[in-house]
């Protein structure tokens, strides 16, 4: 039974630098398209809004949830709120561009 256990809980591939930087790229684009930011953003800035919004939405999503890796869309989702969140600061802290 154990080691079914075992098995089960390893079957989620960790993500690697890749898939941060795929899984980044996607919320952080996303993110932009929510906010209304993404005419004034390019690839490169949409990947690292998603890695930043992920780095924040861990860390918020840890503070008020007892969470644990969930895998790829678990890690989406995360990203994507911290994103969303990041880019709102952001926008508090630089003003709305026209």
């Amino acid at each position: 039974m154990d080691t079914l256990i075992l098995a089960a809980s390893s079957s989620v591939p960790p993500l690697g630098f890749l898939g941060w930087i795929i899984i980044g790229g996607l919320a952080g684009w996303i993110g932009s398209k929510i906010m209304g930011t993404d005419a004034q953003m390019g690839i490169v800035a949409n990947i690292v809004v998603g890695i930043i919004g992920g780095f924040l939405g861990g860390l918020i999503l840890g503070l008020i949830f007892d969470v644990g890796s969930g895998g790829w869309i678990f890690s989406f989702i995360t990203c994507l709120i911290g994103a969303c969140i990041f880019l709102w600061i952001a926008k508090l802290f630089l003003g709305k561009k026209s």
